[in-house]
């Protein structure tokens, strides 16, 4: 089923909902979708591990890829 079939099936249901905590739960998730950033699902070291990368980066502390490969190979 493409996104739109998917949409509109969703829409359908929302539709024939009648109960209004459910709605307000729908709510949330659409809000709270919008309003996440991945970051906060990281975990603490995963965070630091990204933080440290970018300042390799930053300071040209890189190696090409096919240098890197070749010593691996």
């Amino acid at each position: 089923m493409n996104i739109q079939a998917e949409k509109i099936e969703l829409i359908k249901m929302l539709l024939d909902i009648e109960n209004p905590k459910l709605i307000e739960r729908i709510k949330k998730v659409f809000h709270t979708e919008k309003t996440s950033d991945f970051w906060d699902d990281l975990s603490i070291e995963q965070r630091k591990e990204i933080e440290k990368a970018s300042a390799e980066i930053k300071n040209a502390e890189v190696v090409n890829y096919d240098t890197f490969m070749q010593k691996h190979r």
